[in-house]
């Protein structure tokens, strides 16, 4: 575990501004810097930093933290990842509690996942300088893979972009170009062999290579290192090209009677100690950017359609990575955005992967939505034929994962027999049951109930049509415990019935955190006597928010970092940290009349409506003849008088 010194030097030494200006272009506001969120898209800048205090705060979208929080939210770091990766931007020793031994084991790891992770960067090198124009003679070949997808280098600036992005590649011909390569590098064979790059030959000595003749595709992790790739078989050369660049094949002749086999399509790196499949999603850290300004990640089957997709302009693709959907790469792109928009294939294969994305998102608490290709093509084939607007639209027009599942289900159904229509209706009643939201329930119901509609076909009663609709009707009652619950928590959180005195509650609370807003702004204000008597009428979280600013800064002399919000109360951290972030107070004179203006306005508060019911209490009183009353309303009434005027 990271020291807390380590932690509080990063801390202290970390510029906010210099860090965000990596990916945000800021500009000098007073005492803040501003610029446009790069947590949501948006036109006005809302996205507030102050480098004296070192916080971030967004006023569009809530977003707001130190330094590190910046990077976990950027990034999709956890806590550790972040502060280890300012640490070594800023050269900052990182210690950890831990015994000599522990760290020792710690730092051996450490070194040998960064070997792990320079081996991987030495070969994507390799593979994109092989199908550069001074590259390998074959590369051709994969030149002409990508022609004809329309993704030809020097075709298009935004082409050449997609190419740099996913480091696309080219793994030579033949059977050692990369492990020589390696071995004039002097990287290490053990660390090559350990990450798939290159086997281990079975007789003699040495090592080939595990791509050959691929186009290549590097898999980076959410930081943007390569982790793994991903090759595509490429077209045998022709023994004339082989012959006219001096090339030996190595296609081996079959033995008799044996046919020979094509080489699978794609060959995915092994799992090593830097790459986990199932934990890891393909295009995400290209796409990390506008899926949280979009609020959505669109989901492909393969590398091609995510790249060709990115290049065209849909650049908030992602794709599984040659491995079924899991909850793991769902929960990673749950960092990112709330809604996951499935974009498979127009196949059979296509249905049943995206019925297989269902789970893993639901467990991830992924909003899902489904856009259908139509039968026979693909998202690239799709945007090369009809352009990119026609993906767009297809993403764009989603529905969602319980109406498309109902549609999918009913929408061939006519003319089928009663049994299998009852079967199928059965099936729709089994997805709205499992649905936990009782409004997606309902909605479900009335989309399933116009299809079922529908299946009326010669020969059906309107008896059919009816016994039909109450098969799904009846969904709706066997539905799962947690939506009455959700129901039972909705009516546990209806607010009571205020009177008065609790309608004046929001304003009593507005012109508190003012008052805690111009102390943040001001902290000097602390010291000044009159402000400090009158901070006793502030009470509750407010109140406690107040006692820690005033010990900070008297401890301090200064208000800021991420160990202050650990001591101020949960309820008001938004609220902090948009103003250590955007102070709305510069000057001490300006905030002091503020706090006391505000102070004063709690400590005699004017309730709407109580002042009459007194006066209809004393005209009672005084119909009653009860003397007693009457003095003691007009005594109230006084006493309020005066301290409306602050006489007393």
């Amino acid at each position: 575990m990271i020291t807390d010194g380590t932690i509080a030097s990063v801390r202290e030494r970390a510029d906010i501004v210099e860090v965000i200006r990596h990916n945000v272009k800021l500009q000098k506001r007073g005492r803040s810097w501003l610029g446009l969120c790069p947590f949501h898209k948006e036109k006005t800048p809302s996205f507030n930093v102050n480098q004296e205090r070192g916080f971030f705060h967004c006023f569009g979208c809530g977003e707001s933290g130190d330094a590190i929080g910046y990077l976990m939210k950027l990034e999709g770091l956890s806590f550790p990842e972040a502060v280890r990766s300012l640490a070594e931007r800023y050269g900052i020793p990182i210690e950890e509690d831990a015994s000599p031994e522990q760290r020792a084991v710690s730092d051996r790891r450490r070194r040998e996942r960064e070997e792990l992770y320079e081996v991987m960067n030495a070969a994507a090198f390799y593979f994109e300088s092989q199908l550069s124009p001074s590259g390998h003679p074959l590369r051709e070949l994969a030149l002409a893979e990508l022609q004809r997808r329309d993704l030809s280098p020097g075709s298009d600036p935004a082409v050449d972009a997609a190419l740099q992005a996913f480091r696309i590649g080219y793994a030579p011909y033949g059977w050692g170009a990369l492990a020589d390569y390696f071995a004039a590098q002097g990287v290490p064979a053990a660390a090559a062999e350990r990450l798939g790059l290159i086997v281990r030959r079975k007789q003699g000595r040495g090592h080939y290579d595990a791509f050959r003749h691929r186009l290549m595709f590097a898999v980076l992790d959410k930081s943007g290192r390569v982790v793994a790739f991903s090759g595509r078989a490429l077209p045998e050369p022709p023994d004339a090209m082989l012959a006219r660049h001096g090339i030996a094949s190595t296609n081996r002749p079959s033995r008799d009677g044996e046919e020979r086999r094509d080489p699978p399509k794609y060959v995915n790196s092994p799992e090593s100690p830097i790459y986990v499949k199932g934990e890891t999603v393909f295009g995400l850290y290209q796409a990390r950017q506008a899926i949280r300004e979009k609020g959505e990640a669109v989901i492909v089957e393969g590398n091609f359609d995510v790249m060709a997709l990115h290049a065209r302009g849909l650049d908030h693709v992602v794709a599984p990575l040659g491995t079924a959907f899991t909850p793991a790469q769902a929960r990673l792109i749950k960092r990112y955005a709330p809604t996951l928009v499935v974009l498979f294939d127009g196949d059979a294969a296509g249905k049943k992967a995206t019925l297989a994305v269902r789970e893993p998102a639901k467990e991830a608490g992924l909003l899902l939505k489904v856009a259908r290709v139509p039968a026979g093509t693909d998202p690239d084939a799709l945007s090369q034929e009809k352009g990119i607007g026609a993906v767009q639209a297809l993403v764009k027009n989603a529905k969602g994962m319980l109406e498309y599942l109902i549609d999918s289900t009913l929408s061939d159904a006519r003319g089928a027999s009663m049994r299998e229509i009852q079967e199928r209706l059965n099936t729709v009643a089994r997805y709205l049951s499992e649905e936990a939201d009782p409004n997606l329930r309902t909605m479900g119901k009335i989309y399933a109930d116009r299809l079922s509609a529908q299946l009326v076909v010669d020969g059906q009663s309107p008896e059919d049509l009816r016994g039909l609709e109450r098969m799904v009707s009846r969904a709706l009652t066997g539905g799962p415990k947690a939506a009455s619950k959700a129901s039972e928590r909705s009516t546990a959180l209806a607010p009571p019935e205020l009177g008065p005195r609790a309608r004046s509650r929001p304003d009593e609370h507005r012109l508190a955190l003012d008052v805690l807003g111009a102390l943040i702004d001001v902290p000097e204000l602390f010291n000044d006597v009159e402000v400090e008597d009158g901070l006793v009428e502030l009470s509750g979280d407010i109140a406690l928010a107040a006692v820690t600013l005033r010990e900070v800064w008297e401890a301090k002399n200064a208000l800021g970092g991420a160990e202050l919000l650990d001591l101020l109360p949960q309820a008001i951290h938004s609220f902090a940290v948009g103003r250590l972030a955007a102070p709305r107070y510069a000057e001490a004179e300006e905030a002091k009349a503020v706090v006391l203006e505000n102070l004063r306005k709690i400590r005699y508060p004017v309730i709407p409506g109580d002042i009459p019911v007194k006066v209809q209490e004393l005209a009672q009183a005084d119909g009653q003849g009860d003397v007693e009353t009457q003095d003691e309303l007009l005594r109230e009434l006084a006493q309020r008088a005066r301290r409306k005027h602050g006489l007393s």
